[in-house]
């Protein structure tokens, strides 16, 4: 039962720091929904622009390192949430979350905070902290910090977060997609209890309210306990992958393995060591007693597979967002967001082209809306059509399913090997490929106008792949891209200047010109 002394309903001033990262970018927008006032601290306040919430949080520039930035920051608070380390900052990590930790604590409690949340890292049972990887040793000096304060902590320890973004979630995602067989280092064989993201937000947030006296730590994870070679196979079953042959070798060192992580990976090397090196310890959770003060709903927390699910959802629906600051709310916590790394959300290969366009945008739109079935695609028709047998040959829909209507589109429609996915008129057009394919594959158009009132066209590609099979067919086919997309966008604001919106004569294929001729001599004959 939960003993949070009735301040549920409370209203309370939250401070998180780290809101342009990982966990921090998707707490903000659930305390915003339970009602708190919440303030962001980070370095560069622009990085949350684009942030759906950013409106309704405050954000102040300032760094934990430094006291008169973390002070002005705590002013007001009730709650403050500490969401940063300095994983991957160098050899000297451990030092900076240890003085940046001081820091937090010291202005915690000369600004009358009431409580301190933390979320660090499982640790392993028996195993003294001096033989913990520096990874997990620096959590845990954290958390201890905390709790040593004069301010009540909560600290939250948990293992593999399951979501789009996490650094360690982000290693078994690319290893299991682009190796179908991998000889491994041994610590595949290491337990571990993973958690999904949507459920460390729910304890996150839930701990503002916990009474005043509480004051440790908590171990958080899901209901399975799995290795990491369970985990990549359950990946594969999940993602639609091939089963995956794993083969553990134990030469591969932490160090090596960090080396092979980031050959394989687009994982930092500076990131992938200090986790590999804390994979060699199992980290399994020993209580649940967080369920005291924040109820877990039934279902909860949930199983591997369904938080896996969730986390690889946005690709498996199609959903590539068009710009990460025109979803008008929020999407779910194990979604991408725009401030995560480079490296994360799996691979998604792009062929993007921007070109001037001499006319209106209501011209640019009429060619756009035009394109497909007799119109044509307006580059290398041979390509088109190659594409459109070969596709048929594997048992594809290929090229002959043409367009329901020849100048309108609307969501759902068929157009050629193409569905219309999304449309907004005269902005927007966005086709998912329906050939055969290792991935998953969309084409966007856009009609947009720069801030001098001039009319520009963007075209962008966009591949998910599947599988090795899948990059390999990106990198085949990417050298075509140039006269494929780059010809199907100059061709496109040229017909949109000359006010067309069918192909030049030249484009049409030989079998329609004659189609043509021949009915222009019928025609002739039955005037005769």
């Amino acid at each position: 039962m939960a003993t949070s002394g009735g301040r549920d309903a409370e209203r309370l001033h939250c401070l998180v720091t780290g809101a342009s990262g990982y966990i921090g970018g998707r707490l903000v927008p659930e305390l915003l929904e339970a009602g708190h006032r919440v303030r962001c601290l980070v370095r560069s306040p622009a990085k949350l622009r684009d942030q759906p919430w950013a409106a309704d949080a405050e954000s102040v520039q300032g760094d934990v390192t430094d006291p008169r930035s973390v002070a002005e920051a705590m002013r007001g608070v009730d709650v403050a949430y500490y969401l940063v380390h300095a994983l991957g900052s160098g050899a000297d990590f451990e030092d900076t979350d240890r003085r940046a930790a001081r820091v937090f604590a010291r202005a915690a409690h000369e600004a009358g905070v009431r409580r301190i949340v933390y979320l660090g890292g499982l640790t392993p049972s028996g195993v003294p902290e001096r033989s913990l990887s520096p990874h997990l040793r620096s959590r845990a000096e954290v958390g201890r910090i905390f709790l040593d304060s004069d301010v009540p902590a909560t600290v939250l320890r948990a293992a593999v977060v399951i979501g789009s973004g996490s650094a360690s979630f982000e290693m078994l995602r690319y290893l299991t997609e682009r190796l179908p067989v991998m000889v491994t280092p041994s610590w595949v064989r290491t337990r571990t209890q993973p958690i999904g993201v949507r459920d460390v937000l729910r304890y996150l947030a839930g701990s503002a309210t916990m009474p005043a006296d509480v004051n440790r730590a908590f171990d958080v994870g899901g209901p399975d306990v799995l290795t990491y070679r369970e985990m990549m196979r359950r990946y594969a079953a999940v993602a639609g992958l091939r089963r995956r042959v794993i083969v553990p070798v134990p030469v591969l060192t932490p160090r090596l393995s960090s080396h092979w992580v980031g050959l394989v990976t687009p994982v930092p090397a500076s990131i992938a060591r200090p986790l590999t090196e804390s994979l060699r310890h199992e980290v399994v959770c020993r209580e649940h007693d967080i369920a005291r003060y924040v109820p877990d709903p039934p279902g909860r927390p949930l199983p591997f597979d369904e938080a896996l699910a969730l986390a690889l959802r946005r690709v498996r629906e199609a959903q590539v967002a068009t710009r990460w600051s025109s979803a008008s709310v929020p999407g779910a916590p194990s979604d991408p967001l725009p401030t995560d790394p480079d490296w994360a959300g799996g691979s998604l290969y792009q062929d993007e082209r921007e070109l001037p366009v001499d006319a209106s945008p209501q011209a640019l739109w009429k060619v756009v809306e035009g394109i497909g079935g007799d119109n044509g695609w307006y580059s290398f028709p041979l390509a088109w059509a190659v594409r459109g047998w070969l596709d048929r040959f594997v048992g594809g829909v290929g090229l002959r399913r043409g367009r329901r209507d020849a100048e309108r589109l609307r969501v759902g429609d068929s157009l050629d090997f193409w569905r219309v996915e999304e449309i907004e008129p005269e902005r927007l057009l966005r086709l998912r490929a329906e050939m055969r394919l290792p991935g998953l594959a969309w084409l966007e158009m856009y009609v947009e106008t720069d801030a001098g009132g001039r009319t520009r066209y963007r075209q962008r590609a966009l591949f998910h792949p599947r599988g090795l099979l899948g990059h390999a067919y990106w990198w085949s086919v990417s050298p075509f891209h140039a006269v494929v997309f780059g010809g199907m966008a100059r061709n496109i604001t040229q017909a949109a200047a000359k006010g067309m919106t069918a192909r030049t004569h030249h484009q049409r294929p030989r079998r329609t010109r004659r189609l043509r001729r021949r009915r222009a001599r019928d025609s002739d004959r039955g005037r005769d």
